[in-house]
């Protein structure tokens, strides 16, 4: 019976922490939402402050954020229109992760480098 009750509680890690990956995997959905979240509002501005990332894969990566309610897409009636995002603030929620995964890579490379 033990076995089962530690599969179980496995089970029930396992299954929210594969869900939070769902959204947050790859390698620009994070920073993408920090840029946001530190107020890069244009889309240029959100392109150029993450090296690397191609204006084809941020419109798709944007896509996807809005689509789970992380990054709001606004469009400013003027002349011309503007298109701006914004962090909804549901992507709050997601700021004690990035600390904690902030704080996990600077002690993991500290720990790596430590041994050359």
């Amino acid at each position: 019976m033990a076995a089962k009750k530690a599969y179980c509680d496995c089970l029930n890690t396992v299954k929210p922490v594969r869900d939070t990956l769902d959204v947050i995997n790859g390698k620009w959905k994070l920073p993408i939402i920090i840029s946001v979240g530190v107020g890069n509002e244009r889309f240029t501005d959100i392109q150029e402050s993450i090296p690397g990332i191609t204006p084809k894969v941020l419109a798709k990566e944007l896509k996807e954020l809005e689509q789970h309610q992380l990054i709001k897409r606004v469009v400013v009636d003027d002349y011309p229109v503007k298109i701006l995002y914004k962090p909804e603030p549901y992507a709050d929620t997601l700021t004690p992760i990035i600390y904690a995964l902030k704080d996990w890579g600077l002690n993991h490379r500290q720990k790596i480098f430590e041994k050359e």
